[in-house]
């Protein structure tokens, strides 16, 4: 499954960033800590053009603790990057983030002169509450949906930093099936953009695998169901998700499950480990390797190819003339 959505708004701000990215001395990327890589732009890190970037794990209340503890190691050990974790109750944490923005580029903040920072990350995952936090005051407009924000905005805080926020936007083409899962899951892609009971289910069966005590217990279930189906039937019958007949609606089913697990009344999760990524980039770069091989053999051979062909009529043409 490759997910294709891009709207028009998405791509005008790709061209904005790039635009005033050499203003810029910092960038906040807010991540949602469920899935940090996964909800990780791959365009920003070639948009940021190498300047420092603080990776915010937003949402951290969703998340399994165990986990976030292992991305946030995982980010910090690169180089120009610092990560921390954040959910909105943290107030202390926010006010402090100015101030982790001017030790990140410490030449070119001064009294006369704010850090220049801009915030980016991909729709719906707090981007435009966090910026209300730090001001202080409800000025960035704020929806639990994707692509509220459109059009790039810039605050100036009292604390000497210029904040620029850019709308929410993702990638051109999702072609890695667990990610787009993962963010339609979340809620970062529009329902109407990938199948929604497909979504329910992919979240069912890593409920399941994942977390299953959590749906015994958010569901009241005695026993676990053998799989995901069998769990959205669940699910609707307890969730008054019956039709006449008693056939379970599964469309009210899925909205029941999503609406649970973006709300963190499934309780804690994580989508992906550190691991799992690890072990995915280890598999590209295996493929890519051997790809390369592959190209090189090929060459090779057309090469040798040639050189027999080449022989074979320079002999020919030899005896031809003798």
């Amino acid at each position: 499954m490759t997910i294709n959505w891009f709207p028009g708004h998405m791509h005008k701000a790709r061209k904005e960033i790039a635009k005033v990215m050499d203003e810029i001395d910092a960038v906040i990327e807010v991540l949602d800590a469920r899935l940090p890589l996964s909800s990780e732009n791959p365009l920003v890190n070639s948009l940021r053009k190498g300047k420092p970037v603080l990776k915010i794990l937003n949402k951290s209340d969703l998340a399994d603790p165990v986990k976030t503890a292992e991305w946030l190691e995982y980010f910090n050990s690169q180089e120009n990057i610092q990560a921390i974790s954040l959910d909105q109750a943290q107030k202390k944490l926010i006010s402090s983030i100015p101030d982790m923005c001017k030790r990140m580029v410490p030449g070119r903040a001064s009294k006369e002169r704010p850090v220049r920072v801009m915030i980016m990350g991909i729709p719906n995952v707090g981007k435009s509450t966090l910026i209300n936090a730090l001001l202080g005051r409800k000025i960035a407009k704020v929806g639990n949906e994707p692509a509220v924000t459109k059009n790039q905005q810039r605050y100036t805080l009292k604390n000497g930093m210029a904040l620029s926020d850019t709308p929410g936007f993702l990638w051109p083409k999702i072609e890695d099936q667990e990610s787009g899962y993962r963010l339609a899951a979340s809620g970062a892609i529009r329902d109407t953009a990938i199948e929604y009971e497909l979504v329910a289910l992919f979240a069912a069966q890593f409920m399941l695998t994942q977390y299953p005590q959590q749906l015994l217990e958010r569901y009241k279930l005695k026993e676990l169901p053998i799989g995901s189906d069998e769990l959205l039937d669940d699910i609707g019958r307890k969730r008054g998700g019956l039709r006449p007949g008693g056939v379970v609606d599964r469309h009210k089913a899925s909205e029941v499950l999503l609406h649970d697990m973006r709300s963190g009344k499934l309780g804690p999760i994580t989508f992906e480990t550190v691991e799992e990524w690890l072990f995915k980039q280890a598999e590209a770069e295996r493929l890519l390797l051997e790809a390369e091989a592959a190209q090189l053999q090929l060459e090779a051979d057309a090469a040798e190819k040639a050189r027999i062909n080449q022989n074979y009529y320079e002999n020919r043409d030899n005896k031809d003339d003798a």
